[in-house]
């Protein structure tokens, strides 16, 4: 059997019929890409420019039930550990891509466009780029949030012992009361008179109290300082 003779003019037909073809699938990956940046450019600007909306349209069967939240749940972990819960047009943070990425997961799965985008951050993250512990928030009615994304750092153990002080004013005097009775407790016997008796432990503790007290009264008042209940929700007071 012969073998036909190779026409030169039809291999070049072919090759570029076939060239053709990888340029339409690399056409359609550079669209898809395109598509996705373009959506993810929108998101942000979602994020930026977020409205308060009264809720967004999931489906419930497909929501995880360890990530809807109540805003008082929201309120009282705010109020514990002296955290912001705000609208995202006021966050200054930088959103990872893990963000992105998880709300164009929960709208494709969902079939819908999320809004009205909350933020759970310490106070200095509303007015500076830090990276302490963000959890972004969506509504979805009724006074419930639905947690789409957390990220950064984790909070120090600490951080609620210290916030506590700040929670009310009750326990602000709690806290001075406190710290005048380790700081009077620290004073050593003899240094004010030779012979120190009860008197005058209290004339010391009652000087350490009011020397605290003016150092809590510069902090709070001089520096826009509040209380934990005021300032969870407050957009005004950016202060730590």
């Amino acid at each position: 059997m012969l073998l036909s003779r190779t026409n030169i003019h039809e291999k070049l037909l072919h090759e570029r019929r076939k060239s053709e073809t990888e340029q339409n699938i690399l056409d359609q990956v550079l669209q898809v890409f395109e598509n996705d940046r373009f959506r993810e450019s929108g998101i942000l600007n979602t994020l930026k420019d977020s409205s308060t909306i009264g809720y967004n349209v999931f489906n419930f069967d497909l929501l995880a039930t360890d990530r809807i939240f109540h805003i008082n749940q929201i309120k009282k972990i705010c109020v514990d550990y002296r955290l912001r819960f705000l609208d995202t047009k006021y966050f200054k943070g930088k959103y990872p891509q893990g963000v992105l990425d998880e709300i164009k997961y929960l709208e494709n799965k969902h079939a819908t466009e999320l809004n009205g985008y909350k933020i759970i951050a310490p106070s200095k993250m509303f007015v500076l780029e830090k990276s302490d512990d963000p959890l972004l928030f969506a509504p979805i009615g009724n006074g419930y949030y639905y947690l789409i994304h957390k990220w950064g750092n984790d909070l120090s153990p600490l951080r609620k012992c210290w916030a506590w002080s700040f929670k009310s004013f009750e326990n602000l005097i709690i806290t001075m009361i406190v710290l005048s009775l380790f700081a009077t407790w620290f004073v050593p016997d003899g240094l004010f008179t030779k012979n120190q008796d009860t008197s005058q432990d209290v004339m010391v503790f009652f000087f350490m109290f009011k020397s605290i007290a003016a150092v809590v009264l510069f902090y709070g008042f001089a520096l826009g300082k509040n209380f934990n209940k005021a300032i969870w929700n407050s957009k005004y007071d950016k202060t730590k």
